[in-house]
């Protein structure tokens, strides 16, 4: 796997801009931050979303991949203002559940998702190399 990285351009911080990666690619649908029973265990956004990035890992490991294979992330959110505002907490929770692998993402304000609940929704492709 390589990152991306066009010169003269200010390091992105939290995320590739871009990676290039070869093997086996995952797919995992958007996962939200509700338990395996499909129960929220709380309302926080925060915890919703270190329960979602569990949950990411717990389908790349069926795959037999972890977070150090992860090359694109999409975040749907509800709520800007409130992910820019816990931005420092945000990063904590990553870090805690995904380490210090940062892939290509992207991140949406969406008017609702699926699940009336649900404040966060994620979906990443991994690559296992070959």
């Amino acid at each position: 796997m390589k990152h991306l990285h066009p010169p003269g351009w200010v390091p992105a911080k939290g995320y590739a801009n871009g990676v290039a990666a070869r093997g086996t690619q995952i797919f995992v649908g958007g996962q939200i931050g509700w338990n395996a029973q499909q129960q929220f265990e709380s309302d926080d956004f925060i915890a919703q979303t270190a329960q979602t990035l569990r949950n990411v890992l717990a389908v790349l490991a069926e795959g037999g991949a972890g977070p150090e294979h992860m090359v694109r992330m999409t975040w749907y959110i509800l709520d800007r203002s409130e992910y820019n505002a816990r931005l420092k907490e945000l990063g904590q929770v990553y870090r805690e559940v995904i380490g210090r692998h940062f892939p290509a993402m992207s991140c949406v304000q969406v008017a609702a998702l699926m699940e009336a609940r649900a404040k966060v929704e994620i979906e990443v492709t991994a690559v296992l190399p070959d």
